[in-house]
């Protein structure tokens, strides 16, 4: 029950003091049911025909080997629920709590974005205006790519700006951390390339990390201020986001109440690693505090609330700029933007965030596993059913029945597109080992005596046959152009 009906039911003088009482305990429970629902209703990317989504989420942490996962719903405008699942870190006993702090890893960047914009409305900083004119410690260096058009604050936050570098890896405990200069020029003890404008800014889009290090340093350049600090006091102190910092690296008193990042189910060097790409991948957050960003975009949107940024602003930062991205957010809609939404991916940690402009729905969903996107997906798929989200859905597919005398001559191994997929049967079922996805096989089910699927994503795959009857390769089906590939000797 949301505060604002709790407030309507408290003043109407038509229900007595004992149906209060019980509304609100009606209403609980409906919410802990939903809760449950969630909890037992995860699903893969393909359910077979007939069959209800049925898989616990306990079991797919465990399959996906992530410790720790905390989840906030979004609904009618509030956080309905936030709850977290598992340890802070394998073998331990803290649990995760809706206080446990999570890597929003690149979540960082709408939040980074939207200080930017308050400075844009403060007078400090243009939109359109060459951001070299305001870089003080370290400019963008002129490039053939440049002389024309230049990079622009606007660009630069929906990935139009034509720089390099896509992301970060971070830094391991006892590893040097650079400073952002150094990890501009690339120069050690920096882990990554230089950043560098090599395509015309605003004519293609290109996801650059690497572009919001250099808003980074813009901020700080035009305020004076560190940016841990200017994100306190642009953002996250005006919404609300309690438990919110972009402090690289993490202080120790937070340390207990601060997951640690996984990979394959064991923690990573160092347990966390640090990123002073903050802008980049620098947030420690929860999903609520996340789910807080959420709302205050959809509140803002709606003329409701401006806390951080006028509605006419965040109408610009929910509009399609480059691509399919608004000024710092990916935007889902084919002829009216409905949604918006930014994944994460840290050493160790893996988030996302999706939620709709006009029906205060949404959610958000931090793991502590390099695993835990897909752990994600299906979360969210599961509330996707319960809530009734039209995106997300899983996909019924029907298996058809092919003698399976056949499908020995699948077994091998393929090389499509760099990875090494291998085919085994096993007591006359057909298996794949995909390992981009995971390092478990999955079972491929038939559509035709040919064409298979997996029910753990939505691919399908489709052996070749030379004129002989001879396997000879496979295309695989991800929802976009096909991947063509041979079968190995």
């Amino acid at each position: 029950m949301t505060n604002q009906r709790r407030w309507l039911f408290a003043t109407a003088a038509i229900f007595s003091f004992a149906a209060l009482v019980q509304a609100a305990r009606s209403d609980a429970g409906s919410v802990a049911e939903r809760m449950r629902r969630v909890e037992s209703g995860l699903s893969t990317g393909v359910t077979l025909a007939g069959q209800a989504p049925s898989l616990k989420l306990a079991e797919r942490m465990a399959f996906y080997k992530v410790p720790g996962v905390s989840v906030a719903v979004i609904n009618n405008g509030a956080i309905e629920w936030a709850k977290g699942y598992g340890v802070i870190e394998a073998g331990a006993a803290a649990p995760v709590t809706t206080e446990t702090r999570f890597q929003a890893a690149s979540i960082s960047k709408p939040v980074a974005a939207m200080a930017a914009l308050a400075l844009v409305e403060r007078g400090k900083l243009a939109l359109d205006e060459d951001v070299n004119r305001k870089l003080v410690s370290w400019k963008i260096p002129e490039a053939e790519a440049t002389k024309a058009e230049k990079v622009t604050l606007r660009r630069l936050v929906s990935h139009g700006a034509g720089l390099t570098v896509h992301g970060f890896r971070g830094y391991a405990e006892g590893e040097p951390v650079p400073t952002v200069v150094q990890v501009l020029d690339g120069q050690k003890p920096a882990n990554s390339a230089a950043v560098r404008a090599d395509l015309v800014p605003g004519t293609k889009w290109r996801y650059s990390g690497g572009g919001y290090t250099v808003m980074q340093l813009l901020l700080t350049d035009v305020t004076g201020k560190p940016f841990p600090d200017l994100m306190e006091e642009l953002v996250l102190g005006k919404i609300g986001m309690r438990h919110s910092s972009y402090q690289q690296p993490l202080p120790k008193e937070r340390e207990a109440v601060s997951a640690v990042g996984h990979r394959d189910g064991q923690f990573v060097k160092g347990k966390r690693h640090t990123y002073p790409e903050m802008a980049a991948a620098g947030l420690w957050t929860t999903p609520s505090d996340l789910a807080r960003f959420a709302i205050e975009l959809q509140q803002s949107l709606q003329g409701r609330s401006n806390k951080v940024l006028s509605q006419e602003m965040v109408r610009q930062m929910l509009t399609k700029q480059t691509g399919e991205f608004g000024l710092g957010l990916q935007l889902g809609g084919k002829e009216k933007v409905v949604s918006f939404s930014h994944g994460g991916s840290n050493e160790g940690f893996r988030c996302m965030l999706f939620a709709y402009l006009d029906s205060g729905k949404g959610a958000v969903v931090m793991t502590n596993g390099d695993r835990g996107g897909g752990l994600a997906t299906e979360i969210l798929r599961a509330i996707s059913r319960e809530y009734d989200w039209p995106d997300h859905r899983t996909v019924e597919k029907t298996p058809v029945k092919i003698d399976l005398a056949d499908v020995g001559a699948f077994a091998g191994k393929y090389e499509v597109s760099g990875a090494t997929l291998t085919v085994s049967v096993e007591n006359g079922r057909l298996f794949i080992l995909v390992p981009p996805i995971g390092p478990q096989k999955m079972e491929m089910l038939p559509l035709s005596a040919t064409r298979f699927f997996v029910a753990e994503d939505a691919i399908e795959f489709n052996f070749a046959k030379n004129d002989q009857g001879a396997v000879t390769g496979m295309q695989v089906f991800t929802g976009a152009q096909p991947m063509s590939g041979k079968k190995l000797p």
